[in-house]
């Protein structure tokens, strides 16, 4: 029996209610409304809070913290490299992998989609167009993206360019399984999109961002639209699974009070839900999945309320595809497919889950998190709200019931022992590995606080951070490290900043308060550096004029700590942002 092909979209700080389907009566999604009506549809369906460890859950059928990703920044979005994907298992039981769009599970080796069993990716960088690590003034635009490693320039709006370039992928495997994984960098900010998308929304939203953040929705929905059509034209579309799905709550599509309660106002529709993006409540965390499988028994569509969560993304996927796991491949959860085939009750309304907001450079116990069983949810390990008759997690009951929450807290207690268990491990970097270049940059330097500059922003700006990078020398030499205050594809020397624009922007799509993401940039009076690195501590003074300093270091084969550094006049130190290191040989 053939296998099925596999197709999921997975939009970026789209929340549960930015579908029309879900009853927002402002936003339009024909086409998402459309697969809606043709779903199987899970209603209960959880997350992370925020973007990258989702991402990871999604992946590895793992919790996302003992994966290595809790946060979206300072080296804790590195997806370990001991992990098995679900592009891993796919590609080894015959498919192509692709993947298009956002990654946000680490920019360098030996954490890129190509190096994790996607075979082709076209991918931007960081957690998001415009983040440090991604090509300088990317702007969704006609930018620069990473194919496989290596900078290409597209034409277009960044979500065409992804889903144009996923369809390019299934043409050219439409007669192999394939997994085709698009995930769209939007709606997430700074919503840069053409009037045509965002004018429809103008007089109804509160604000400007608010209609180009439908937009980019509306934009979404029509990639969609065309991608299914041409399922339909190549004739794969009944042996293919459609899934789509988002990453967290509402990233900018719903204004909340103080304590996420959603205010009254018009385009702020959260389907009756408490909390946007990185909240603890319900709307931080629940999304739609919908899963489209025409070759199911059960295949009509209809709502499966069961509570589920990402860490059953891929174990469902395989059991789907008829996948075999290997006994040393475990998950922390389970196929859904006995509930695609009616299964209900018993063991499904027992199970425990937990999702929770680490953004810290270690995980704090009880950190706004949210245990789930049935109906119930244990907020912060003190809050307890029954959804079946408070939805809106209004009344916290939890004096009426301590056993419920002393049974929620044991969970939750074995739930920390199993994501804790690797925390102190650190997750390097590879150097080495082969003569290919590594880039490293601020938006994964470690330290106490996670204070990083982690987009072209905060670059432009020179925001002080200081820290170190886990590093992995795959074989003993000596390696070049090159000190960089602006990145290589910029131009810029050390000591220069920046006069108005340097990139090619499409100031007609952007938002105002996004400009000085793309203009000017602060200089930085640089005297001189410093690199410490196993064991050793190098300086050299430095040219202004010159767009790095360079060291050169004998090093053993090993795991190392990385410690760079620019001094100033002041004085002061602050991390080089970016930082280009080469084997050079023995």
């Amino acid at each position: 029996m053939k296998r099925p092909n596999v197709v999921f979209v997975l939009t970026d700080d789209q929340g549960y209610g930015e579908i029309g389907a879900h009853g927002n009566p402002y936003i339009q999604t024909p086409n998402l409304d459309r697969l809606h009506a043709q779903s199987v549809r899970f209603t209960d369906f959880h997350v992370g809070t925020t973007c990258a460890p989702t991402r990871a859950g999604l992946l590895t059928g793992h919790n996302c913290n003992s994966t290595g990703v809790w946060h979206t920044i300072g080296g804790r979005s590195l997806l370990r490299e001991d992990e098995w994907t679900l592009a891993d298992a796919l590609k080894g039981a015959g498919y192509r992998t692709g993947h298009f769009g956002k990654w946000h599970l680490g920019d360098a080796t030996p954490f890129r989609p190509h190096e994790r069993g996607f075979e082709y990716s076209v991918a931007h960088w960081g957690g998001g167009i415009g983040n440090t690590a991604d090509h300088w003034g990317n702007d969704y635009f006609d930018d620069t993206y990473s194919v496989n490693g290596e900078p290409v320039k597209f034409d277009g709006f960044c979500a065409d360019v992804f889903f144009s370039e996923g369809i390019k992928f299934i043409e050219r495997h439409k007669d192999q399984p394939f997994f085709c994984y698009i995930a769209s960098n939007t709606p997430h900010s700074p919503w840069n999109i053409e009037d045509k998308y965002s004018s429809p929304y103008k007089d109804i939203a509160p604000s400007d961002a608010r209609a180009r953040f439908y937009g980019t929705v509306t934009n979404v929905d029509e990639n969609v639209g065309r991608l299914r059509a041409k399922l339909e034209a190549l004739g794969l579309a009944e042996n293919t699974i459609v899934i789509f799905m988002t990453d967290n709550g509402s990233g900018g599509g719903v204004t909340c009070d103080c304590n996420g309660y959603v205010e009254e106002a018009p385009c702020n529709f959260n389907a009756g839900m408490r909390g946007t993006k990185v909240w603890e409540y319900e709307g931080g965390h629940r999304v739609p999945f919908f899963l489209h499988d025409p070759r199911q028994d059960r295949a009509e569509s209809r709502d499966i309320q069961t509570l589920t969560s990402y860490i059953d993304f891929m174990p469902t996927l395989l059991d789907l595809c008829g996948v075999d796991v290997p006994p040393e491949r475990t998950f922390h959860g389970q196929s859904l497919k006995p509930l695609i085939g009616g299964e209900q009750g018993g063991k499904w309304d027992a199970r425990v889950l937990v999702t929770d907001t680490q953004r810290v450079a270690r995980p704090v116990k009880w950190q706004k998190s949210c245990v789930m069983q049935n109906r119930w949810r244990l907020i912060n390990g003190r809050e307890l709200y029954d959804l079946a008759c408070d939805p809106g997690q209004r009344q916290d009951i939890a004096d009426k019931h301590p056993d419920r929450v002393a049974t929620l807290r044991v969970g939750y207690e074995a739930w920390w022992a199993l994501v804790s268990e690797q925390f102190e491990r650190d997750i390097p970097f590879h150097i080495g590995a082969d003569d290919a270049e590594v880039m490293l940059t601020t938006h994964d330097i470690r330290n106490a606080s996670t204070q990083v500059a982690w987009n072209q922003k905060e670059v432009r700006g020179g925001v002080i951070v200081s820290g170190y990078w886990e590093i992995d020398v795959r074989k003993a030499g000596c390696y070049q490290f090159e000190l960089r205050r602006w990145p290589r594809e910029a131009g810029h020397a050390l000591g220069d900043g920046i006069e108005g624009d340097d990139v090619e922007i499409r100031w007609d799509y952007v938002q105002e308060s996004f400009r000085s993401m793309y203009t000017g940039g602060k200089p930085i009076d640089i005297r001189w550096a410093r690199l410490i690195i196993g064991g050793q501590t190098l300086h050299a003074e430095v040219d202004p004029a010159e767009p790095f300093v360079r060291f050169n270091v004998n090093l053993p084969e090993g795991p190392a700590h990385l410690y760079p550094s620019f001094h100033t006049r002041q004085p002061g130190t602050i991390a080089p942002y970016f930082i280009y290191v080469k084997y050079k040989g023995r």
